[in-house]
């Protein structure tokens, strides 16, 4: 098997990366959203510049595939015309920043309700996107949430501070893999603060690393005593009070489904869940490539690129999951990896599915690279095993 290399950065659109099908250009939505008129820019230079496919990543970006060396000049300055071009490489990299998509709903019942916050989510965003650009120097994986809407809903994000409410709707800001957050009294002060506090003590090695190791390590930032507001669950397409939600298929669309939901002429919110918030629109577009049930079971399933797409992935991984979606027990989820990194599904999954080329190695509980519990599956093994009647949930 081919060895799989980490290489402790993402791309960017500065800084591209390259894949099985060319470059991957990757666009960080300013303020974590797109005007119609930005979304429609990025759908005709992915048409003209690229091979016509996006993907929405995990940090709720958009990734523009099959990009080539000649194209990416013309690409950036389409983008750049568009306002979606950072001044440099270093600024574009520090800007690992994931902000909620839902801004003004009010806040959900539950067993913790909490007192309605400001409205102040966008006025976060742009302080805390200026404060990037005054960090220490972090990795290039460290990446900050604005979790400010009316209860956390980005606690399954990879990412390393986090700034979310109180129960009383006051700001906290809290390191990853603590469960507690300090009071925040200076935005921008104190997220640079806590920066430099994880680099002060060792979160940095080799020019890796992330605030979850650290914490785990036994050091926590002082004042850390605020529990954030009860997270509310994931979304699932359909209505919500801030607009209508839709989901792509392992986060993946044509740049002319874009293109088309972009001339409907909402502002655009991408989300770390793979999935669109058209804000403001009161029904939900009907289009191909949408997925728009939330009974649906591909979005039980989380699949990287896979072969060929990726040059480090050891096997197929959308059309087999295609294939093993109808079979899933109910509620089931499932992640399939092109290799043992596990780039779609970082953390643990209920069932992991990573293939290796000499067939998939299924784990339970744990990541793509840890020790399997079957070895050598072939996708017909997995569909057989499925498919029978009093099979177990994988």
């Amino acid at each position: 098997m081919t060895a799989w290399k980490i290489k402790g950065w993402c791309p960017g659109a500065l800084r591209p990366m390259q894949s099985g099908d060319g470059l991957v250009v990757r666009i960080r939505p300013p303020l974590g959203r797109l005007t119609s008129a930005q979304a429609q820019g990025i759908a005709q230079a992915a048409a003209t510049h690229g091979n016509g496919v996006i993907d929405l990543s995990a940090r709720a970006n958009l990734q523009l595939r099959g990009v080539t060396e000649a194209s990416h000049g013309p690409l950036i300055d389409d983008l750049r015309a568009q306002g979606l071009i950072d001044p440099n490489i270093e600024t574009e990299s520090l800007r690992n920043l994931i902000v909620t998509p839902f801004r003004r709903s009010p806040f959900a019942s539950g067993s913790s309700p909490v007192r309605q916050a400001p409205d102040d989510t966008d006025t976060l965003a742009a302080t805390l996107t200026a404060a990037l650009a005054r960090m220490p120097r972090l990795p290039g994986k460290f990446g900050f949430a604005l979790d400010t809407g009316p209860r956390p809903v980005l606690t399954a994000a990879s990412v390393d501070i986090r700034v979310e409410r109180a129960a009383d709707g006051s700001l906290i800001l809290r390191p990853e893999g603590h469960p507690l957050g300090q009071p925040v009294a200076d935005l921008a002060r104190d997220a640079i603060a806590m920066a430099g506090w994880f680099v002060a003590h060792g979160g940095i090695s080799d020019g890796r690393g992330r605030m979850a190791a650290l914490i785990a390590r036994g050091s926590i930032p002082p004042g850390c005593t605020l529990a954030p507001a009860e997270p509310l669950p994931k979304p699932s397409p359909g209505l919500h009070p801030d607009g209508a939600i839709v989901a792509l298929a392992f986060g993946q669309m044509r740049a002319e489904t874009l293109q088309t939901l972009a001339a409907l002429g909402h502002e655009i919110r991408p989300t770390p869940w793979r999935m669109l918030l058209l804000v403001g629109a009161t029904t939900v577009p009907d289009l191909p490539g949408l997925i728009t049930d939330p009974a649906d079971p591909i979005l039980r399933i989380t699949a990287c690129t896979g072969a060929p797409g990726c040059p480090q992935a050891q096997g197929d991984t959308r059309h087999l999951a295609r294939r093993l979606a109808p079979h899933l027990a109910e509620n089931q989820t499932l992640h399939l990896s092109g290799c043992a990194k596990g780039c779609a599904h970082p953390g643990p999954a209920e069932t992991t599915l990573t293939a290796t080329g000499q067939g998939y190695d299924l784990i339970r509980h744990g990541t793509a690279h840890d020790t399997p519990s079957l070895t050598g599956l072939t996708p017909e093994a997995i569909l057989t095993y499925l498919k029978a009647p009093d099979a177990p949930r994988l």
